[in-house]
């Protein structure tokens, strides 16, 4: 079985994000068909497992995904990596005397029994905000390491100066950010210094929104409960017609390679960052084994070179980029 290496946890080379069960791509599915599609997720060999405590908020309540993810993954709980994220809002310190410790405790705890576990693998703070230090909640994480409630922490959606001061209190075992073939932000800053410090990258929406997959035409309708893909930048109509030529590459790549134009965006990803575990999101069980079958699409030196020449030769339309801060 094909493994990774995130800090010192071990995962299947492509993970799960579990998302779209709770939020994001329209109505959320009938519960039994989302722990079906997760433990089907299993069997195949995922063994990663992403979700978050405001997963939900929108179609249901907070801690929604967190609980059906926790059900599903039950069986098997000590045989996978599980992840996730809390969201840190500065009223919940400061004037009322509670610390950042204090206040992150109370988070993991409420994660804890939504997910059904008493430890959590990988522990994300989901983003960072002006008015909390970011030293201050590496340390807090360092004390839940210590007490054994988690195993490894991490950042998402940050920038290489925050990961480097994060690093230096505690040692970040991920970050999760944006990257894709058209989201390419990461490779200026966090990849680089990643990799020095043997730190993972658990890229969510590798595959762009679903653009990349072909199957995002300009006269789609998207849901109007809950879809992300509304405000996307690469899934408006203009932009999902301006950036056809990187379909384009892609279809010449997955003919070749007898793939499928997903799988070949996170092939590429794969070989290009030995430290890099995507976690595409998708509500539908053969999408979802779809993507985790790229990790037998191997691509050669010459044919990654190939794909990074023609990716390097297409205009890019609608840039989303990320916010660091929020606050």
């Amino acid at each position: 079985m094909k493994i990774r290496k995130i800090g010192n946890l071990e995962v299947s080379p492509i993970g799960m994000g579990c998302m779209a069960f709770s939020h994001g791509y329209g109505a959320a599915p009938a519960e039994d068909y989302s722990i079906d599609a997760i433990r089907v997720a299993h069997d195949f060999g995922c063994t990663f497992y992403d979700t978050a405590e405001i997963y939900g908020t929108e179609q249901f309540y907070p801690g929604h995904n967190e609980q059906v993810t926790g059900k599903a993954i039950k069986p098997f709980r000590k045989d996978v990596v599980l992840a996730t994220k809390l969201f840190l809002a500065p009223e919940e310190f400061g004037d009322n005397g509670v610390d950042i410790y204090g206040a992150i405790k109370k988070h993991v705890e409420k994660s804890l029994v939504n997910l059904q576990t008493d430890f959590i693998d990988l522990y994300y703070l989901h983003r960072i905000h002006r008015q909390i230090p970011v030293e201050e909640v590496a340390s807090a994480m360092g004390k839940l390491i210590d007490e054994g409630i988690i195993r490894g922490w991490g950042l998402s959606q940050v920038g290489g100066d925050t990961l480097r001061r994060a690093h230096e209190v505690t040692l970040v075992t991920a970050v999760q950010n944006l990257n894709n073939m058209m989201e390419r932000d990461c490779e200026e800053d966090i990849f680089p210094y990643a990799l020095a410090n043997n730190i993972g990258v658990v890229p969510f929406s590798p595959i762009a929104s679903g653009y990349l997959s072909g199957k995002i035409t300009a006269d789609l309708k998207y849901e109007k409960v809950d879809d992300v893909r509304r405000w996307v930048p690469q899934t408006q109509k203009e932009n999902i017609i301006a950036n056809m030529p990187i379909l384009d590459v892609l279809a010449e790549f997955s003919t070749r390679k007898n793939a499928t134009n997903a799988q070949i965006a996170l092939a590429w990803m794969l070989h290009k960052y030995p430290n890099c575990v995507p976690i595409p999101g998708s509500k539908n069980r053969e999408r979802i084994l779809e993507n985790l079958a790229a990790w037998d699409v191997e691509l050669t030196d010459e044919e990654f070179d190939a794909l990074e020449v023609a990716l390097a030769s297409v205009p890019l339309h609608g840039h989303r980029g990320h916010v660091e801060f929020v606050g």
